[in-house]
């Protein structure tokens, strides 16, 4: 394969909601454009992109599938995200890598909540859209319905590429607003197709569209402007230009159609991302850190190499492959370079450009260009390798944060190493997953996206290192505090012939502010305890507030000040004024009007407005508040403060009750008294787990 400049490459992510046919048109590039023989299908499991077991079997696209071709001089970098927000973190991965968002929607559906969620990224990163309007072939396709969504959740910057002349299960035609030619397909998937003049009733709808695209080409550019009040038009090379100039500082958002599964439209999306679409030479530079100091990185060919690996994934027979994007520079086989994230020298024995598995090895890639290579051998998802000499570190990828928590045990004892190692290198692949072991819990927590997400970790800990595990619901991390004030001697004596022990303490107890944690005070006067003794006096509290009174859980918030008491010459020690300390301080705690507190979530859930009504209603079943609601577009937003543990397996229950167009995020706001009826449960349960 030959070697492409910067200028020759187009990097694009293919993204939108879930079930859109993004994997089918990727697939119709890599035919159309010759790089494979036959059009592949999700259903038969024959798609490049799709091509673990996980994925054929499920049907869905799990990972992101890094895909090229090469068409008019030019080489496509594709690469093939996920829609299921489960994997959201493959597609903010592609995203950060890519110069193009290409937008897949749904003829029939429109603009989905995938397609918000995705937007939002894609803003994120400063990334130019284009909108591909798929299954035109589809029953009850309406492509004007879907361009008004369009222009409604975008603030009016789409205009149309193409006019589909028959949408619906004959769909074949559309009109090219550019070329102002009548385009018709064959249906046979070949790809082929024939021109003609646009008929007569469609003429004057046709020089309307073509008209808006001219304003809006003008207006994404000062001297285009002033050119088209003057003369009222643009020449063809001014056309192009503003329509290369408005897509790439995100003025003008093209919308395109066609059937993937049938391969119509596919050439003419081919062009227009070659024709019009940013090149991988529109960056000029890149924030990164060198040290303490914020610096950009130059992106040409003679600057420093520097690479950032978007995702790592295991591969049978060959290990870990890290893919990369040269962001400058020019990479060499046999280049070492440094993990400067982890601060490692790595060597790259091996460049791949890849299509789904397939691979094939390159000597060189120039910046702008994305590939893989192998065994590197403390390089993760995130990191930056880069020259030696100019240790920079790139901007890393962001990451979304958890939206459940679930506890993992092992169904084999002594399989507890191995889990842990297994969980940790998951983690490294994929940094979306997250798990640890929770002391205060003493369970091992694993977080992700999604119960799917989940499933999907832990079949590959069965596959990859042969540990099997039992999902179950973590415990809540409650904690103890106290709303009043109390004080209390308690006094240990204990004699058992020889030496015996002896620790009298006087505590006052009263409640701090949230998040204060713990304060000690020695107000100890006149030596009737021994300076000695005190801090055995603080310990044997602050053991005591680790496994708490009511439920066994976390004291916080108290001020305990010791004021008084009475020791032994002979027998006072400091075991004995420890555990007159911990004595004193659970008595003081028992009456000092103790309450449980609960950790509550700020959730924010976005859904289309038709499922408003069951979203609140299971909120308010789950004890949780509303605190407000906006709007986007045709979307609402339902901010609420909800319990953790009323939110096991939220984002499962949420796509059952929105067939799955509702999404999900939350965060950790604050601890709050439980309530009186669920305190007492949890404490009965509690008590009960003891005996037992």
């Amino acid at each position: 394969m030959k070697e492409y400049s910067a200028e020759n490459i187009r990097n694009l992510a293919v993204v939108g909601h879930a079930t859109v046919g993004k994997t089918t048109l990727s697939e119709a590039l890599l035919f159309t454009s010759g790089e494979i023989n036959r059009q592949g299908k999700v259903e038969d499991g024959s798609t490049a992109s799709d091509y673990n077991s996980d994925e054929i079997e499920r049907k869905i696209s799990i990972s992101t599938g890094l895909l090229h071709c090469e068409w008019k001089n030019t080489k496509i970098n594709v690469l093939d995200t996920p829609g299921y927000s489960d994997f959201n973190g493959e597609v903010q991965g592609a995203l950060r890598v890519t110069d193009l968002g290409v937008l897949v929607l749904n003829a029939v559906s429109g603009v989905e909540v995938g397609t918000e969620s995705v937007s939002k990224i894609m803003n994120e990163y400063g990334t130019a859209s284009l909108f591909y309007v798929n299954r035109m072939d589809k029953e009850h396709a309406d492509f004007n319905q879907v361009f008004s969504s369009i222009q409604e959740r975008f603030k009016n910057k789409g205009v149309m590429v193409h006019l589909p002349i028959n949408a619906g299960d004959g769909f074949d035609s559309f009109v090219d607003l550019l070329g102002m030619t009548l385009v018709k397909y064959e249906t046979n998937g070949s790809g082929n197709f024939s021109t003609s003049a646009i008929p007569d009733n469609l003429q004057a709808q046709a020089d309307d569209l073509h008209e808006k695209l001219i304003e809006m080409a003008a207006e994404s550019d000062d001297a285009l402007l002033e050119k088209f009040f003057e003369e009222g038009t643009l020449s063809k090379e001014e056309l192009a230009e503003g329509i290369k100039s408005g897509i790439a500082n995100k003025s003008v958002f093209p919308v395109l159609c066609g059937a993937a599964e049938k391969n119509i439209g596919s050439k003419h999306l081919l062009d227009f991302v070659a024709d019009y679409c940013p090149s991988a030479a529109n960056k000029v530079s890149e924030s990164a850190k060198r040290g303490d100091s914020d610096v950009e990185v130059s992106c040409k060919t003679d600057a420093p190499l520097s690479l950032l690996i978007f995702k790592t994934v295991s591969e049978s027979h060959l290990g870990e492959m890290s893919f990369f994007k040269v962001v400058s520079g020019k990479l060499n086989v046999g280049a070492d370079v440094q993990n400067t994230t982890r601060n490692v020298s790595e060597k790259l024995g091996q460049i791949y450009v890849m299509n789904g598995k397939s691979r094939k090895e390159v000597s060189s890639l120039s910046f702008g260009d994305i590939g893989a290579t192998v065994k590197l051998k403390d390089t993760h998802t995130g990191n930056t390798l880069a020259n030696k000499q100019h240790p920079v570190v790139l901007q890393e990828i962001n990451f979304p944060p958890p939206v459940i928590r679930v506890a993992v045990e092992p169904k084999t004892k002594g399989d507890d190493d191995k889990i842990s190692t297994g969980l940790h290198t998951l983690h490294e692949q994929d940094p979306t997953f997250i798990s640890s072991f929770d002391p205060e819990l003493h369970q091992t927590i694993i977080s992700g996206q999604g119960e799917l997400h989940l499933d999907i970790v832990v079949k590959r800990l069965k596959d990859k290192f042969g540990v099997e595990v039992n999902l179950v619901e973590p415990k809540i991390p409650y904690r103890e505090t106290i709303k009043g004030k109390s004080q209390t001697q308690y006094k240990y004596k204990k004699q058992s012939g020889g030496r015996g022990q002896y620790g009298d303490v006087w505590i006052r107890l009263e409640p701090l502010p949230n998040g204060e944690g713990f304060e000690f005070v020695n107000q100890v006067v006149g030596g009737s305890i021994p300076g000695k003794f005190i801090p055995a006096v603080e310990k044997g509290i602050r053991e005591s507030m680790v496994d708490g009174i009511l439920a066994g859980c976390k004291v916080v918030d108290v001020k305990v000040s010791l004021y008084d008491g009475t020791y032994h010459n002979v027998d006072s020690s400091e075991m004995a004024f420890k555990v007159a300390g911990s004595m004193a301080f659970r008595k003081a705690f028992a009456e000092a009007k103790p309450v449980l507190l609960e950790p509550i979530y700020d959730v924010e859930i976005t859904v289309p407005e038709e499922y408003m009504g069951d979203v609140m209603g299971d909120i308010s079943g789950r004890r949780g508040k509303i605190s407000g609601m906006d709007s986007e577009g045709p979307f609402q937003i339902v901010k609420a403060k909800v319990p953790l543990a009323d939110l096991y397996k939220y984002s499962t229950t949420l796509r059952s009750l929105t067939h799955g167009r509702g999404l999900h995020r939350r965060k950790f706001s604050h601890y709050e008294t439980v309530p009186n009826d669920v305190a007492k449960k949890i404490m009965d349960a509690w008590k009960a787990e003891r005996e037992a």
